[in-house]
């Protein structure tokens, strides 16, 4: 067993810091000197670790030493065998464990609605999606997870896919049967991939749905940023044991900056003991503020937090009880309406709104008074703001039209044409409401009527739409000759 109360990185820091080194090497700002403005934005102390890769503060991309030690007791508090430290978000941690596991032409078996970052390494290297369209509950209008029935018909249909990624759990706090899956994935071959940026606390929390690691998968990318506490943009790369983790450590170094932050790599390594400590503890607190906060919303009337009540066994295995997830269609609002209410005229910030949801990301940060506020917020919305919920759309869910494989489809001689006349063509580019990032349109798909009015309807709604070289989205690039 390693201590975990040691922070490899933070003592390394401290230590070059009591050396007062006289910099003869980037970053310019020279221990924010050089910068008076962002050093007092920011602060001396944190201008005085931003530094570039030394001896004594190890090498991101070949780490022998701090770095090292402080994955290695990463990978021990999140029970893998080993954890890459990354600093491109979790955008590239998903990205480095696809292009790790499948190559140009390989089919991969995945849920469509994924983050956009798991089909842009498809666009990366060429593999093929075999999509499982997950099942969605029609009163939410969300996808749930994915069928243990419908996996296997996919891998017998696909004997040759090579890996299969799960999310766990998606942005609404639904899991799949992932140790099931993994099983099932293993005994015909499969590498499993688990998309864990909202799980981070699966590792820690009493009582939390199994984490990929524990179920057996082979790779795991999790956002410490998210729930674990560490700086926006630093997550962790998780593998099991049955890979080659020098290979992928070769494959992140393909896109990772060779310039890591040390703040954000001494975030996650004091984070990692942060949550190793008081990991149960913190976890214990989010999920009482959350089963409080449900318990108040569904008092008010009209507004639907949802929790375990949805487990099926099946599509949805296990539910996510720290997430505060909570549908607003019976209030005649879409979720991306009460998002900016809650917003513009209750200085509250939530996480997102969709067409039907909304999500708020509690967190051991949070206080009572900031719960109370939320759930006053709501109920005066409710007062103010209700109207019929006939015109309402049902479901966020569009099934798609698969035609070709992103990368084909992105590198294609392409044209544009106004939104209106791209029924029937195929799609050269993503279109997706950011948050939460799951795309409506990925190259390669048919564009169909009712994607059009999909998209119509969100922006109507005030969905940031994000994608597109059509910023305003009035146009999509379609493959040229369709």
């Amino acid at each position: 067993m390693k201590d975990q109360t040691r922070a490899p990185l933070l003592e390394a820091l401290e230590r070059m810091r009591h050396d007062r080194l006289v910099p003869f090497d980037v970053p310019g700002h020279k221990h924010g000197k050089g910068n008076p403005e962002l050093t007092a934005f920011l602060g001396e102390q944190c201008l005085s670790v931003d530094v570039n890769s030394m001896k004594p503060l190890d090498n991101l991309c070949h780490p022998v030493s701090a770095i090292k030690d402080a994955e290695e007791l990463a990978a021990e508090a999140f029970g893998a065998a080993h954890a890459f430290f990354m600093v491109g978000g979790t955008t590239s941690a998903v990205q480095a464990m696809i292009l790790a596991s499948v190559k140009s032409g390989e089919e991969i078996i995945l849920p469509r609605n994924v983050h956009q970052s798991v089909i842009n390494a498809l666009v990366l290297c060429g593999a093929v999606p075999v999509y499982i369209n997950p099942q969605t509950d029609k009163k939410l209008g969300i996808s749930l997870g994915m069928s243990v029935a419908d996996v296997q018909r996919t891998i017998a249909a696909h004997p040759a896919a090579k890996a299969i990624l799960i999310n766990n759990p998606t942005y609404y706090g639904i899991c799949s049967d992932l140790a099931t899956i993994t099983t099932i994935a293993h005994q015909n071959g499969l590498r499993v991939l688990a998309d864990e940026a909202h799980g981070t606390h699966f590792y820690f929390g009493k009582g939390m749905p199994i984490s990929a690691m524990a179920a057996g998968a082979d790779l795991a990318a999790v956002s410490m940023h998210k729930s674990g506490g560490s700086l926006t943009q630093s997550s962790l790369l998780l593998c099991g044991p049955q890979v080659n983790a020098d290979y992928v450590r070769k494959i992140i170094n393909l896109t990772q900056t060779t310039s890591g932050s040390y703040l954000l790599l001494s975030s996650l390594d004091i984070s990692r003991r942060n949550l190793a400590l008081r990991g149960e503890e913190i976890f214990e607190k989010v999920k009482n503020f959350a089963e409080y906060a449900r318990a108040e919303i569904n008092d008010i009337g009209d507004y639907y937090a949802y929790s375990k009540e949805l487990v099926n066994g099946d599509s949805v295995y296990d539910f996510d009880t720290t997430k505060l997830s909570v549908n607003t269609l019976p209030l005649g609002l879409a979720g991306i309406e009460v998002y900016d209410l809650l917003r513009d005229e209750y200085g509250i910030q939530i996480e997102f709104g969709d067409l039907g949801n909304i999500l708020a990301y509690i967190s051991v940060g949070d206080k009572n008074k900031n719960i109370e506020r939320l759930i006053s917020a709501l109920a005066e919305i409710r007062r103010i703001y209700k109207k019929n919920n006939k015109d309402m759309l049902e479901s966020e869910y569009i099934s798609p039209v698969v035609v070709m494989s992103p990368q084909t489809a992105f590198y294609a001689e392409k044209r544009s044409l106004p939104l209106n006349e791209c029924a029937g063509e195929v799609c050269t580019e993503f279109v997706m409401c950011y948050p939460p990032g799951i795309p409506i349109l990925a190259p390669g798909e048919r564009i169909t009527p009712e994607v059009i009015a999909y998209i119509r309807y969100a922006k109507e709604k005030g969905c940031v739409i994000t994608g597109p070289e059509s910023m305003d989205v009035s146009r999509l690039n379609v493959l040229k000759g369709e």
